[in-house]
Protein backbone atom coordinates (compact mmCIF):
# COMPACT_ATOMS: atom_id res chain seq x y z
CA UNK A 1 0.00 0.00 0.00
CA UNK A 2 1.36 3.41 -0.98
CA UNK A 3 0.94 6.43 1.28
CA UNK A 4 0.94 9.99 0.02
CA UNK A 5 2.02 12.87 2.22
CA UNK A 6 0.23 16.14 1.63
CA UNK A 7 0.84 19.39 3.47
CA UNK A 8 -1.32 22.46 3.80
CA UNK A 9 0.00 25.83 4.86
CA UNK A 10 -2.42 28.08 6.69
CA UNK A 11 -1.65 31.79 6.81
CA UNK A 12 -2.96 34.06 9.55
CA UNK A 13 -2.65 37.83 9.52
CA UNK A 14 -3.77 40.21 12.25
CA UNK A 15 -4.81 43.86 12.27
CA UNK A 16 -5.11 45.46 15.68
CA UNK A 17 -5.94 48.70 17.40
CA UNK A 18 -6.41 49.41 21.11
CA UNK A 19 -9.75 47.63 21.33
CA UNK A 20 -10.16 45.38 18.29
CA UNK A 21 -8.28 42.53 16.70
CA UNK A 22 -9.14 41.21 13.26
CA UNK A 23 -7.72 37.98 11.89
CA UNK A 24 -7.64 36.81 8.29
CA UNK A 25 -6.96 33.12 7.62
CA UNK A 26 -6.20 31.52 4.28
CA UNK A 27 -5.33 28.00 3.19
CA UNK A 28 -4.25 27.08 -0.33
CA UNK A 29 -5.27 23.53 -1.22
CA UNK A 30 -3.18 21.26 -3.47
CA UNK A 31 -5.55 21.94 -6.40
CA UNK A 32 -4.83 25.68 -6.13
CA UNK A 33 -8.14 26.54 -4.45
CA UNK A 34 -7.84 29.22 -1.76
CA UNK A 35 -10.25 29.23 1.17
CA UNK A 36 -10.38 32.43 3.25
CA UNK A 37 -12.06 33.33 6.53
CA UNK A 38 -12.09 36.11 9.10
CA UNK A 39 -12.39 36.39 12.87
CA UNK A 40 -12.73 39.29 15.30
CA UNK A 41 -12.13 40.00 18.96
CA UNK A 42 -12.97 43.08 20.99
CA UNK A 43 -11.49 44.23 24.27
CA UNK A 44 -13.89 45.59 26.85
CA UNK A 45 -12.83 48.89 28.50
CA UNK A 46 -12.30 47.19 31.87
CA UNK A 47 -10.03 44.48 30.43
CA UNK A 48 -6.26 44.90 30.46
CA UNK A 49 -4.60 45.43 27.08
CA UNK A 50 -3.30 41.97 26.11
CA UNK A 51 -2.83 41.89 22.33
CA UNK A 52 -1.80 38.22 22.37
CA UNK A 53 -5.17 37.22 23.85
CA UNK A 54 -7.01 39.19 21.17
CA UNK A 55 -4.93 37.44 18.51
CA UNK A 56 -5.72 34.02 20.00
CA UNK A 57 -9.46 34.72 20.07
CA UNK A 58 -9.66 36.34 16.63
CA UNK A 59 -7.33 33.68 15.18
CA UNK A 60 -9.38 30.84 16.67
CA UNK A 61 -12.57 32.34 15.27
CA UNK A 62 -11.00 32.70 11.82
CA UNK A 63 -9.70 29.12 11.91
CA UNK A 64 -13.10 27.87 13.07
CA UNK A 65 -14.77 29.62 10.14
CA UNK A 66 -12.10 28.21 7.81
CA UNK A 67 -12.81 24.71 9.14
CA UNK A 68 -16.56 25.14 8.58
CA UNK A 69 -15.96 26.29 4.99
CA UNK A 70 -13.73 23.26 4.35
CA UNK A 71 -16.40 20.95 5.77
CA UNK A 72 -19.02 22.55 3.51
CA UNK A 73 -16.70 22.25 0.49
CA UNK A 74 -16.09 18.56 1.21
CA UNK A 75 -19.83 18.00 1.69
CA UNK A 76 -20.60 19.60 -1.70
CA UNK A 77 -17.90 17.49 -3.37
CA UNK A 78 -19.31 14.29 -1.85
CA UNK A 79 -22.76 15.21 -3.16
CA UNK A 80 -21.41 16.06 -6.62
CA UNK A 81 -19.63 12.72 -6.96
CA UNK A 82 -22.38 10.59 -5.44
CA UNK A 83 -25.25 12.32 -7.25
CA UNK A 84 -27.32 12.45 -4.09
CA UNK A 85 -27.75 14.66 -1.07
CA UNK A 86 -25.75 13.34 1.87
CA UNK A 87 -26.02 14.13 5.56
CA UNK A 88 -24.31 17.34 6.65
CA UNK A 89 -20.80 17.00 8.02
CA UNK A 90 -20.66 18.29 11.58
CA UNK A 91 -17.70 19.11 13.77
Amino acid sequence: MMHTTVGWHVELEFMEDDQHTRAAAMVRLPDGTEVRAHGRASRHDVDSNQPRVGEEIAGARALNELAMQLLSKAHEEIDAVSGRISHPINV
